[in-house]
């Protein structure tokens, strides 16, 4: 029986979620390392906005949404109840907020030269810094959260972490200095925590571009 078909980034927050929720299932898949540069025309048969992750199943379905893949993935095995059904809504809250004005605000402080047409005259820097600030808005609310249990939902882990915790780690690399002197002493934690779990580690494998017809690799590793 084939395995379904995970087209995948290594470094991108999106792929990154997919694979946490891929790994913590316990299910197998055929992974598919992506340069983003060179777009495998595999990928975009799959899905023409060829973005990643994009999962394919067995049956044909086509799933191009990182949430979603979380979603399906979860949906067949759940052995660490990451899906907390008694907190569904908290958790699409949660995820609406990271991917909606925190993802846009975390582009604008990653990449200011990519917006000049939003900044005009005022300099990428000084553009970047207000973005840096509207972000925070929205750790301060995850410092809230995490200032009185371990996750964001309580004293067990969740989706919503595994969903979250990559796009913060974008936001606190981009300056590691900067971050480390803010005053959010829980999100810093969890943060740390994530980054040295081995969850993550399982999943953060370097991987060669995948070609076709090469020998498939299977995700998660053993």
């Amino acid at each position: 029986m084939s395995l379904p078909i995970l087209y995948s980034f290594r470094r991108c927050p999106y792929a990154m979620r997919a694979r946490l929720a891929w790994a913590a299932s316990g299910l197998q898949c055929e992974l598919r390392e992506v340069v983003l540069r060179d777009k495998p025309q595999a990928l975009r048969d799959a899905s023409p906005k060829a973005t990643v992750p994009v999962l394919v199943l067995p049956t044909g379905e086509i799933i191009d949404e990182s949430i979603d893949v979380m979603y399906w993935a979860l949906g067949q095995q759940d052995p660490e109840d990451l899906l907390q059904p008694e907190h569904e809504n908290a958790i699409k809250e949660l995820v609406r907020a990271n991917d909606g004005p925190f993802k846009k605000a975390l582009d604008r402080y990653k990449y200011p030269q990519r917006h000049e047409a939003e900044h005009g005259e005022r300099s990428a820097e000084s553009y970047a810094q207000e973005q840096r600030e509207l972000a925070m808005q929205h750790i301060a609310n995850l410092e809230a959260r995490l200032q009185s249990h371990s996750y964001l939902l309580g004293e067990n882990i969740s989706l919503a972490d595994l969903a979250l915790a990559p796009f913060v780690r974008q936001f606190a690399h981009t300056d590691e200095e900067w971050f480390a002197a803010q005053p959010v002493p829980a999100v810093q934690r969890w943060l740390a925590a994530f980054i040295a779990s081995p969850r993550l580690e399982r999943v953060m494998n370097k991987y060669e571009q995948w070609q076709e017809g090469q020998e498939p690799v299977i995700f998660p590793p053993a």
